[in-house]
């Protein structure tokens, strides 16, 4: 029944979880292993987690420090570089385009404003859940968000694609 039910819930979650690991800094292949990862850590405690009062609040916690958990090892063996590769882009789609600005940009702020945003936009959290999932005061996280926006409204890549719009 345990297995049952945590397999139904990860698997509703799994794109979900993939696609904030990739917003957050992941390439895409690191993105599967570190949303696999924070599933087994929460397979684990699965009694604490469904029983929380915010499970979704409590695996996206797990995803966060999961991800700084696998930066902090290979943090040590890699070097980061402030270029990307060039990519082969399919013709006639500016959804790529818009992917890579977006990625290219999330990657120049830091990764605590990082966390906020993909929290706050993509997982769609409050203020309150936000707070809790990274484990810091809610006046931090308004913070972290305001610095980060501002960031990403001054990118020129953001700003040429017309993402800075709302």
């Amino acid at each position: 029944m345990r297995e049952a039910e945590f397999a139904e819930y990860a698997a509703a979650r799994w794109p979900r979880l993939v696609r904030a690991a990739v917003l957050l800094g992941c390439d895409p292949h690191e993105a599967e292993d570190v949303a696999q990862s924070a599933l087994v850590r929460c397979l684990v405690h699965w009694s604490r987690v469904r029983t929380a009062e915010d499970r979704d609040g409590y695996v996206h916690r797990v995803l966060v420090n999961t991800l700084a958990d696998t930066h902090r090892r290979r943090s040590r063996s890699e070097l980061p570089t402030d270029r990307f590769p060039e990519r082969v882009q399919p013709d006639g789609t500016g959804a790529v385009d818009d992917r890579d600005a977006l990625a290219r940009s999330l990657s120049r702020i830091t990764a605590e404003q990082r966390e906020a945003v993909v929290l706050r936009y993509y997982l769609h959290l409050d203020e309150r859940q936000m707070a809790r999932v990274l484990d810091v005061a809610p006046g931090t996280v308004k913070s972290r968000l305001s610095r980060a926006l501002a960031a990403l409204a001054a990118d020129p890549a953001l700003a040429e694609r017309g993402g800075t719009d709302d």
